[in-house]
């Protein structure tokens, strides 16, 4: 119950628009996924998943390859900033991973 809680407290702060779109990610068990969002439009961007593909390693390790793509997809819809939505998960080893891996790639927030 509480991780709804902090999922609103974060998303009632957070907003993307056209320039600076929303960086929203979602850490389950087993797969993890990252879309960049415009919400004036309701358009997602950008998109990065490992549900269907073959990452393997450790839920970090697949973090930061996920962080990678999302920032290689960033770069390709030419989108530079972004507001970093981390949903109802503290900002710690696996989404910090993620974050620092698109970082790498060029995202900035």
């Amino acid at each position: 119950m509480e991780s709804i809680y902090r999922a609103n407290r974060t998303r009632a702060k957070i907003h993307g628009t056209k320039d600076r779109p929303r960086l929203s990610v979602h850490i389950s068990n087993q797969h993890i996924i990252a879309q960049i969002i415009n919400d004036d439009e309701s358009k997602t961007l950008a998109y990065a998943t490992t549900v269907g593909s073959k990452i393997t390693g450790t839920m970090t390790e697949k973090a930061a390859k996920i962080g990678e793509e999302i920032g290689k997809a960033a770069k390709k819809a030419k989108i530079e900033k972004v507001v970093f939505d981390r949903g109802s998960k503290l900002y710690a080893n696996r989404l910090s991973a993620l974050a620092d891996a698109a970082r790498k790639e060029g995202l900035k927030f």
